[in-house]
């Protein structure tokens, strides 16, 4: 019995220790998950706290720096009053430029002044319209007018002005400046002046010189792909040009290069001396491009040389229309023959002026060129 009781406390004290063992062990579980939000939570704060450290440091490195003390009424005043006086110097002193003579200002009485042991041809020295380009045909009349020209050749081009005869006539009318020559629209970009008709330009050239004055219309050789043009060219052109008092001046014209390689782009031809016009337009500028003989065309030309376009060139491939004097052509030897052999035409400075760096460059490279021809087409008075 009691040996029984014995056996029923020790399995009674076991049973009580492993129900303590178990307790204790389902315990420590849940203590560590209630330990684990905590440290969570305090991770968390961590985190936030280093992102608001950052955050922080980032605004205040994109915060401009600190302002200076601002500046005091009267400071800000005595500068605004600075500005301004330099503003109006500034205006004074581009007022005094505007104001001033080109380099070389010329008329034939400033340059050679009547003298008895001078012969002084009474050949006029016209401007194209063309040495302004890419300026109007507006400032061609102005800068002719100051620099003293004896009147002007109206290129009719992409210019509107240069398409309508009244506004032509204003401003011949407002400036003094007489239209000696029309160039017809012949160039590539002058294919759709006036009209697409090749024969309806000329006529419309032709009305337009009897109507402003002119006694010239200058006039290029066809090109190539203007074929029923072409074949009818010398003989459309002369009949032209004994229905009319103007004279239509057929122009010479050079090969167009590529490379090492000659395109003939004018038909009949870029030698207008082949041909039996009744009169022709020489343009040195482009005897340079084509390499001849500037004198010897002149001399086939004999007579019929009726216009002078006068430009010089380097005789390389490009159509340079230099200033007279600047290349290798005889301009020089060209004038001094028109003075001595009674020349009846007109000298028109048709030159390049498109690299000039201002107006006021443009405008001392128009006066040198002038003063260069009016000199060199006096003559000693002996020769005649």
């Amino acid at each position: 019995m009691q040996r029984t009781a014995g056996k029923a406390a020790a399995k009674k004290a076991a049973a009580k220790k492993a129900t303590a063992g178990k307790a204790a062990t389902e315990s420590t579980p849940k203590k560590a998950a209630r330990r684990k939000p905590a440290q969570k939570k305090q991770s968390q704060q961590s985190q936030q706290s280093q992102q608001g450290q950052q955050s922080q440091q980032k605004q205040q490195s994109q915060q401009p720096p600190p302002r200076k003390p601002a500046e005091t009424r009267t400071a800000r005043a005595a500068g605004a009053a600075k500005a301004a006086v330099q503003s109006v110097r500034s205006v004074k002193a581009a007022k005094r430029d505007a104001a001033r003579p080109p380099l070389l200002r010329t008329t034939d009485r400033l340059v050679l002044p009547r003298h008895p042991a001078l012969h002084i041809p009474d050949t006029k020295v016209a401007l194209s319209t063309a040495s302004v380009y890419p300026a109007s045909t507006v400032v061609a009349f102005e800068l002719a007018a100051r620099l003293g020209y004896d009147g002007v050749e109206v290129m009719v081009w992409n210019d509107p002005v240069s398409q309508e005869l009244e506004a032509l006539r204003r401003l011949s009318d407002t400036h003094r400046m007489p239209i000696l020559a029309v160039h017809a629209p012949c160039l590539l970009i002058t294919q759709r002046v006036w009209t697409t008709d090749p024969w309806t330009k000329l006529v419309r050239a032709r009305a337009a010189a009897e109507k402003l004055g002119a006694s010239a219309v200058v006039v290029h050789p066809p090109f190539r792909w203007q074929r029923q043009y072409a074949r009818e060219f010398v003989e459309g052109i002369n009949r032209m040009a004994g229905e009319t008092d103007v004279r239509f001046a057929v122009e010479n014209m050079y090969p167009w290069r590529y490379r090492d390689r000659e395109v003939l782009a004018y038909s009949p031809g870029w030698d207008v001396t082949d041909e039996e016009y009744r009169h022709f337009t020489i343009d040195l500028s482009h005897a340079a491009t084509s390499r001849i003989d500037a004198f010897a065309m002149v001399e086939r030309m004999g007579d019929r040389l009726a216009h002078v376009h006068l430009a010089d060139g380097s005789g390389s491939g490009k159509d340079e229309h230099l200033i007279p004097g600047r290349g290798k052509q005889p301009c020089a030897e060209l004038l001094e023959h028109l003075a001595r052999t009674g020349f009846d035409g007109h000298v028109v400075l048709e030159v390049n002026t498109r690299r000039a760096a201002s107006p006021a460059e443009r405008e001392a490279d128009l006066a040198e060129a002038l003063a260069f021809t009016r000199l060199h087409l006096a003559s000693h008075s002996g020769v005649r």
